[in-house]
C-alpha cells in the first residue's frame, strides 16, 4: 500500500523563554536561559529550588474563557494555548475542513499533580462533599488532547501518550502513522507538562535527580558538562500541525519540513536508569533512519535528549557513537534543555518544533553552560553559541522513564 508523504505546516509552543513561536525561538538562538528561582509555592525545603517555569501566560488571549479555564488544569490550558498557535501559523481554514479527517494526539507524562495537591488539601480540610466535581476530567492525562478535540471540533483520531520524557515524541511519531496510512489528513500533535508543584519537586529531590545550583539557576542546567548535577524541571507545551502531502498541496500551504523517520524502542532495563550500554536509544536511532531510508551521514544535526543528568547524557552519547560512527564526531548536537529546562512530557513536541525551526533558518542552537568538557562527553555540542549552518535533515531524541525511547526525523520539504 502506498504511504502518504507527511508534512509539517503550523507550529505552537508555551515555554519557560516564550509564550509564541517568534519570543521562543530568539531566545534560543541566543541562548537565553528560562530557569529561575521556583515561585510558585514555596521551596524553601527542597534541596533543588529552582525551575523553568512558564512565565506570563494568560489564557485568555488564546480564546479560553473563564469557564474553560475552571475546567482546564494547566498542562490542558497551555495544549489549548499551542494547538491555537500551530492551526493559525498553519493557515487551516476549520471552517471549510471535514472536521473527521482532523485528529489530535497529545502527550503528557504526568498529567495534573497540581489539581491533585489542591482537591486533596479540600478533601482533608472539609470533606468529600466539598470536592470539585471538575477533579477528574481535570487531572487525567487524556484531557488535553480531548480538550484540543472539544475547542477546535476535530472529530478524527484523538488519544494521547504516558511515556514519562518520550511522551510529546511519542505522539508525534504515532501521529505520523496515522497520516501515512490514511486515517487522517490532518493531525495536531506533541506534548504538554505543567507539573511543577511541590509533589513532583519533592519526588525528583527524593530520588536525587534534580540540579542543586541554587545560587545561579541560568547556569543550573548543563547538558555534557562535566560538572553536570541533574536536570532542571521545566513546563510548557510544543505542538505542530502535520498534513499528508495531498491535503497540504491542495490548500497551498506552507510547508515547513516533512516527517520522514520515526523509531521506538524500550531498554527493558529499569525503571529510571537508561540501559549502561545505550542498546534501547541506539536501536531508536537505528529505526529511525532505516525508516526514513537515510544513512547516519546525512544528518545534519541531533537535538538530543541531554538532561544535564549524570547517566543520561553519558549514554546518549555512547548511543550516538554506536549508531554514527566516525561521524559522530562530525555531527553538530545540541540539548536544547540547557536554556528550557526539562520540560518532561513536553520535552520530545518544543523540541522537534526546534528542529523545524532550524531547518527554516538554518541555525543549530547551542547547548549553554557548557564549560567544562568530560572525557565520556567528547561530541560537538554546539558549545554558547548558536551556529549557522546549513540544516537539511534533524534527528530529535526523547529518552523517559520506564526505558521508553523515541527517535523522530524532519527534512527541508522537497517538491
Amino acid at each position: 500500500m502506498q504511504e502518504n508523504r507527511v508534512v509539517i505546516t503550523g507550529l505552537g509552543v508555551i515555554s519557560p523563554v516564550g509564550n509564541d513561536i517568534p519570543t521562543f525561538w530568539q531566545s534560543i538562538k541566543e541562548g537565553k536561559s528560562g530557569v529561575d528561582k521556583l515561585i510558585s509555592f514555596d521551596a524553601s525545603k527542597f534541596y533543588s529550588r529552582i525551575a523553568g517555569e512558564v512565565k506570563g501566560f494568560d489564557p485568555a488571549s488564546f480564546g479560553m474563557s473563564f469557564k474553560d479555564v475552571k475546567r482546564m488544569d494547566k498542562f490542558a490550558q497551555y495544549a489549548v494555548a499551542a494547538a491555537r498557535q500551530a492551526i493559525t501559523s498553519s493557515g487551516l481554514d476549520l471552517e471549510k475542513e471535514d472536521r473527521e479527517r482532523i485528529g489530535a494526539i497529545v502527550g503528557s507524562g504526568i498529567g495534573s499533580l497540581y489539581t491533585i495537591e489542591e482537591e486533596h488539601k479540600v478533601f482533608l480540610n472539609k470533606g468529600p462533599s466539598r470536592m470539585s466535581p471538575f477533579l477528574i476530567p481535570m487531572l487525567i492525562v487524556n484531557e488535553a488532547s480531548g480538550q484540543v478535540g472539544i475547542i477546535f471540533g476535530l472529530k478524527g483520531p484523538n488519544s494521547c501518550v504516558a511515556t514519562a520524557c518520550a511522551s510529546g515524541s511519542h505522539a508525534i511519531g504515532d501521529a505520523f502513522r496515522v497520516l501515512e496510512r490514511g486515517d487522517a489528513d490532518v493531525m495536531v500533535a506533541g506534548g504538554t507538562e505543567s507539573c511543577v508543584v511541590s509533589t513532583a519537586v519533592g519526588g525528583f529531590c527524593a530520588m536525587k535527580a534534580l540540579s542543586a545550583r541554587n545560587d545561579q539557576p541560568q547556569r543550573a542546567s548543563r547538558p555534557f558538562d562535566r560538572e553536570r548535577d541533574g536536570f532542571v524541571m521545566a513546563e510548557g507545551c510544543g505542538l505542530v500541525v502535520m498534513e499528508t502531502l495531498e491535503h497540504a498541496k491542495k490548500r497551498q500551504a506552507n510547508i515547513l519540513g516533512e516527517i520522514v523517520g520515526y523509531g521506538m524502542t524500550c531498554d527493558a532495563y529499569h525503571i529510571t536508569a537508561p540501559d549502561p550500554e545505550g542498546d534501547g536509544a541506539t536501536r531508536a536511532m537505528k529505526l529511525a533512519l532505516k525508516d526514513a531510508h537515510l544513512n547516519p551521514e546525512d544528518i545534519n544535526y541531533i537535538n538530543a535528549h541531554g538532561t544535564s543528568t549524570k547517566l543520561n547524557d553519558k549514554v546518549e552519547t555512547l548511543s550516538i557513537k554506536r549508531v554514527f560512527g566516525d561521524y559522530a564526531k562530525k555531527v553538530m548536537v545540541s540539548s536544547t534543555k540547557s536554556m528550557t529546562g526539562h520540560l518532561l512530557g513536553a520535552a520530545g513536541g518544543v523540541e522537534f518544533v526546534i528542529c523545524c525551526l532550524a531547518i527554516k533558518d538554518n541555525i543549530i542552537p547551542p547547548t549553554i553552560n557548557y564549560e567544562n568538557p568530560d572525557p565520556d562527553c567528547d561530541l560537538d555540542y554546539v558549545p554558547n553559541t548558536a551556529r549557522q549552518a546549513k540544516v537539511d535533515i534533524c534527528l530529535s531524541n526523547s529518552l523517559g522513564f520506564g526505558g521508553h525511547n523515541a527517535t523522530l526525523i524532519v527534512k527541508r520539504f522537497n517538491k
